[in-house]
C-alpha cells in the first residue's frame, strides 16, 4: 500500500511540472539603453575614421593651416599641390603619418683616432726639447712637457762629527739621559764621531724629532736623504697607427706611458 501511494505521488508530481511548463508565461522583453544626457557615445577606431562627427577631420585640417603657414605667401606650385594633398588626405591617413616616431639620434660617440702617449723621464729642459723635435716629424702633434718633482728618498736627524771617539760617547750618553734612545755613535767615514738620531720617512716626522732634541739642549739637524729633483715628461698625442716602440727609441726616453688625451688636448689649446 505504501508503495502504490508514492507511486500515484511521483506521478502527481511529473504531471504538475508538466503542466507548469507548457503554460508559463513568455520572457520579458528587454528594456532599451537610454544614453544619459550630455554623455558621448562610444565609438570603434573604425567608426571615428569614417568621420561620424566632425571632431577627426579637425587634425587634416590644423595640419593644412599649418603647411600654409610654413609655407607663406610664395609658395610654388608644388608646394601648394603638397598642402592640399594633406587637407585632402583621409584622417586615418594623417594620424598614421603623425604616429610615426622620429628615428632616435645615435647616443655613441665617435671614437677618438687619437692615442695620447707620455716619454720621459728627461733629466733637463734640453734633452725634454731634443726628444720633441725627434718625435715631431713621426707624427706626434699636441706636445706638452710636464714637470715632475720626486722627492728625496727620506730624512735624518743627526749631530755634527765631534772631536774624537770619547767626546762623541760623553755626548751620546748625555742624550740617553736626556730620555732619546734611538741613537748611534757614526764609527768612520766622512761623518766619524758623528751621532746618528734616526731616520724617517716624511720631512714632518724629522722636524718632529729635530724640535725635540733641540728644546732639550742638542744642536741636531735634520737633512734629506738624497736631494730633490725634477724630472720632465714629455706628453703628447699621434695617430692610431703611431709605432711607439721605435718613436720612444728614437726619444731616447726610458719609459713610455699610455695617458688620457682629455689632458692633453685641453693643455695644447
Amino acid at each position: 500500500m505504501p508503495a502504490r501511494a508514492l507511486l500515484v505521488l511521483l506521478v502527481m508530481l511529473n504531471f504538475g511540472v508538466a503542466t507548469w511548463w507548457l503554460l508559463r508565461p513568455g520572457p520579458l522583453p528587454p528594456t532599451p539603453w537610454v544614453q544619459p544626457e550630455g554623455v558621448q557615445p562610444l565609438r570603434l577606431l573604425g567608426e571615428a575614421a569614417e568621420g561620424a562627427d566632425g571632431a577627426v577631420a579637425q587634425p587634416a585640417t590644423q595640419a593644412a593651416r599649418d603647411a600654409e603657414a610654413v609655407s607663406g605667401p610664395g609658395v610654388d606650385e608644388a608646394g601648394a599641390a603638397a598642402s592640399q594633398s594633406v587637407a585632402d588626405a583621409p584622417p586615418a591617413a594623417v594620424a598614421s603619418v603623425a604616429a610615426v616616431p622620429a628615428p632616435a639620434p645615435d647616443a655613441t660617440p665617435p671614437a677618438s683616432p687619437l692615442r695620447c702617449l707620455s716619454f720621459g723621464p728627461y733629466a733637463d729642459a734640453p734633452s725634454v726639447a731634443a726628444a720633441r723635435g725627434a718625435l715631431q716629424p713621426l707624427g706626434a702633434t699636441r706636445t706638452r712637457v710636464r714637470d715632475v718633482v720626486e722627492a728625496p728618498r727620506g730624512w735624518r736627524v743627526v749631530m755634527a762629527p765631534q772631536p774624537d771617539r770619547a767626546a762623541a760617547n760623553a755626548l751620546a750618553a748625555r742624550i740617553r739621559e736626556a730620555g732619546f734612545d734611538d741613537l748611534l755613535v757614526i764609527p768612520s767615514g766622512d761623518e766619524a764621531n758623528g751621532i746618528a738620531l734616526g731616520r724617517y720617512g716624511s720631512e714632518p716626522a724629522a722636524r718632529r724629532r729635530e724640535a725635540a732634541l733641540r728644546g732639550a739642549g742638542f744642536p741636531v739637524q735634520a737633512q734629506p736623504l738624497g736631494e730633490a729633483s725634477t724630472r720632465h715628461w714629455l706628453d703628447f698625442a699621434a695617430g692610431p697607427t703611431f709605432d711607439a716602440a721605435a718613436a720612444r727609441t728614437t726619444a731616447g726616453a726610458a719609459e713610455a706611458r699610455e695617458i688620457d688625451c682629455a689632458d692633453v688636448v685641453v693643455a695644447s689649446r
